[in-house]
């Protein structure tokens, strides 16, 4: 049951952090015209650290992106013009990436292999 309980909360969690980001980030239409605009997560809180954050604001300027804000550790917001999205081919990374480091995904892969080989362990230690 701990399984369902952290996947709940994780959901909850995630809610709340997009109810957060949508009271902002509200825009006038005039704020709107012409922009584009994303938020870079980091699921390991990397954004504390000042170097990362250079990096990524410097990964990003070559898109043509431009941080706004840094709302926490974990998210960071970008804005762009629109005309910028012609140079997408040229980008050496995805100019929409929305993850910094390690994903959601990744992360909990890891967890869930790390789990699974202490289990294995367990499991041929017992057995000795």
């Amino acid at each position: 049951m701990y399984g369902a309980d952290a996947a709940i909360a994780a959901k909850r969690r995630q809610k709340q952090r997009e109810k957060e980001e949508e009271q902002m980030t509200k825009y006038s239409t005039e704020d709107l015209e012409g922009w584009e605009f994303k938020i870079v997560r980091s699921t390991m809180g990397a954004f504390k650290d000042l170097e990362k954050v250079q990096a990524l604001c410097t990964e990003e300027a070559k898109s043509g992106w431009e941080m706004i804000e840094k709302f926490d550790n974990g998210r960071i917001r970008f804005k762009r013009k629109v005309q910028m999205r012609s140079q997408d081919s040229l980008s050496v990374i995805d100019p929409y990436r929305t993850s910094f480091g390690l994903g959601e995904g990744q992360l909990a892969s890891i967890v869930i292999g790390v789990v699974l080989l202490l289990v294995g362990l367990v499991f041929i230690f017992s057995k000795l």
